[in-house]
């Protein structure tokens, strides 16, 4: 039933292990083995990690995010932190990279998938909640995106069943009216995440570019 709820959820993987034993692994079709994207990001990170405490702004590894980013102690932010940093924190940022990101929780609300909105709904808000419409508007990267100032990388996959590519499209459209620099990378065959090897290794190769020119720099 596990495997069988997770296909229909188009779920990227299912490993379930107990007592240091396998039980379960399925992939679906898709692809095995390491996630470059991820790799590289981490790696980025770290390096921007680094340079923040040479010059001094960060303090120590012990310092917790939450000190720069108050919204870090609230709710689902992995989808959302990126823009939101961007917006907010613009002052603090070299550039950004935003991957399958959310710009509108309006919009994203009423464009996912069907199987999974309900559920999102409880994680976000209803956005059929006038009130509640209102707030997750105010608090969308979209509504502040004339304070993005600094250079932002975006990237989608066409055929996205939880973050639909029309929420990358609406972000790059309004930053650029910024004339800030906007990188857009779109995947014609890919979804939430890219999965298949050539589209990762352009996307690696991309993200490098993109940081040489805008961090290291």
């Amino acid at each position: 039933m596990l495997v069988e709820r997770g296909r229909e959820t188009h779920s990227d993987a299912i490993i379930v292990i107990q007592d240091a034993r396998i039980l379960v692994e399925d992939y679906f079709g898709k692809r095995k083995g390491p996630v470059y994207v991820a790799s590289a990001g981490k790696s980025l990170t770290a390096l921007a990690i680094g340079k923040l405490l040479d010059e001094g702004k960060i303090q120590s590894l012990d310092q917790p995010v939450s000190d720069f980013y108050p919204e870090w102690l609230q709710g689902n932010k992995r989808l959302y932190m990126t823009l939101a940093v961007a917006s907010h924190y613009n002052d603090r940022i070299c550039c950004s990279l935003d991957v399958v990101g959310i710009s509108n929780f309006v919009t994203f609300l009423q464009n996912t998938e069907t199987y999974r909105r309900d559920l999102r709904r409880v994680e976000y808000g209803d956005e059929r909640d006038p009130q509640m419409r209102e707030f997750l508007t105010t608090i969308s990267p979209l509504t502040n995106a004339g304070k993005i100032r600094k250079p932002l990388f975006v990237v989608q996959g066409k055929n996205d069943p939880r973050v639909p590519y029309t929420e990358a499209e609406q972000i790059v459209a309004e930053v650029r009216k910024n004339d800030t620099p906007v990188w857009y990378l779109m995947a014609n065959d890919e979804g939430h995440g890219f999965g298949k090897k050539s589209n990762q290794d352009f996307l690696f190769s991309a993200t490098v570019l993109f940081v040489n020119e805008y961090l290291l720099r």
